[in-house]
């Protein structure tokens, strides 16, 4: 489905592999292939109060007292005005949304921005600036030294000796040190000219979207002659050109289809350590809760056997039919109402300083989710240079935002690599 230009779902069997043509857009566009926009927000208008008060309800504390909210509506067993039990729900419910909804209007703002962003693309011999979201697979881009991989690009010509390129893939990896690609000669031999590129015609039979960052295997089929490709002859959305003037590329993988987007996975409700922690928590304090309403079921049922009766005579019962049981088990239901604040509702909300920290300085929020999550960590290592970190205390201090509004659209390490 086509939505804005960007394509978000696509109705089609499983891919098993790849074919493109390259300045061929009506070719590919038989194959309906993503095209280069992303889209990481998990809401939109008509969808974020179902969605969200779905997840809301994934905890048990909430379900507890929609449950309550329930039983003070029967007659029979309230003691208490169902005023008190709607008011602190529907105002966590509230809290919560509005931090969700701030979250989810960050995420929409920064698909804008990079999928806004400008590129030259080679259109009808010409060289014209699209915007990321308009790329299509089997397109050809310019890109210059400093400049963000709009794509999963195949190498073609660089303005270094060899064909090489050098790339930054801090955003992928969270190594800094510099990686060298290599074009094609036959494509190396295209350099700039514009002509000669608007004619290459190149098809490229490779491997469908995957999530392997270290591995591809295709051919390049150009003239009468086959060229094996491999991971040192691309280019992966979420990389840095660096010391390199320019060079093209050839778009094989856009938008959802990139193997950063691919190992971003599906964006969905995070439920942190910290929220499997606090159900557990309060499924030990419903426990207690139902002894302690059973103990007082118990002791009403002994009452009326031994008691009640006596009792009758001052206060006689409208209905009186089901006895001593039917009065135990009523009792049972009007003391969890009236201990419902046995279940204390305001753990669940969480405000953590750092959602509210402004864009001063460059810094965006960070979302609330992430950052229990990264409280949650016991030990976290990787190779050198990447980022190393371990221990509970950890502290965030000028952290720069790197998701979904960095230019790359997803970029977790470089975000990661920030926490001391």
């Amino acid at each position: 489905m086509s939505f804005f230009g960007m394509t978000w779902k696509r109705n089609r069997e499983t891919e098993f592999e790849r074919k493109l043509r390259a300045n061929d857009r009506e070719y590919n566009l038989s194959f309906e292939y993503a095209t280069n926009g992303i889209k990481t927000s998990k809401y939109n208008f008509f969808t974020f109060l179902p969605l969200n008060l779905f997840e809301q309800f994934q905890r048990i504390a909430n379900v507890y007292f929609l449950f309550l909210l329930l039983l003070q509506v029967i007659p029979q067993i309230s003691s208490l005005s169902w005023f008190t039990t709607v008011v602190p729900l529907v105002l966590v419910l509230a809290v919560t949304a509005a931090k969700d909804a701030t979250d989810d209007i960050n995420r929409h703002r920064s698909d804008n921005r990079v999928n806004n962003r400008k590129v030259e693309v080679l259109i009808d011999g010409k060289l014209c600036s699209e915007r990321w979201m308009d790329v299509k697979v089997g397109d050809i881009i310019k890109l210059e030294s400093n400049q963000f991989i709009t794509a999963d690009l195949l190498l073609l010509s660089s303005s270094e000796p060899l064909n090489l390129v050098y790339i930054e893939t801090a955003e992928l990896d969270g190594e800094t040190n510099l990686k060298v690609r290599q074009a094609l000669t036959v494509t190396g031999a295209l350099g700039d000219d514009i002509s000669r590129l608007a004619g290459f015609n190149g098809e490229v039979c490779c491997e469908p979207p995957n999530n392997r960052l270290d591995h591809f295997t295709g051919t390049l089929l150009f003239g009468d002659h086959k060229f094996s490709l491999d991971n040192g002859k691309v280019l992966l959305r979420g990389c840095t050109l660096r010391n390199t003037h320019w060079c093209y590329g050839l778009v094989l993988f856009g938008g959802p289809d990139t193997k950063l987007m691919q190992n971003c996975g599906k964006n969905s409700f995070k439920r942190t350590s910290i929220d499997r922690l606090m159900n557990v928590l309060v499924l030990c304090i419903f426990g207690v809760l139902a002894l302690m309403c059973a103990i007082l079921a118990v002791g009403n049922y002994l009452w009326e056997i031994n008691k009640g009766y006596q009792f009758n005579i001052f206060l006689p019962r409208e209905d009186d039919s089901g006895g001593a049981s039917l009065s135990a088990f009523l009792t049972f239901w009007s003391y969890v109402i009236i201990l419902n604040t046995v279940v204390p509702i305001s753990l669940y909300v969480r405000c953590p300083p750092i959602t509210l920290i402004g864009e001063r300085e460059g810094v965006l929020s960070v979302a609330s989710q992430w950052v229990a999550a990264v409280y949650a960590v016991d030990y976290r290592t990787s190779d050198p240079p990447g980022p190393r970190f371990k221990g509970r205390d950890a502290t965030v201090e000028n952290v720069k935002w790197a998701g979904p509004g960095s230019p790359h659209g997803y970029g977790f390490f470089a975000w990661w690599s920030n926490l001391q």
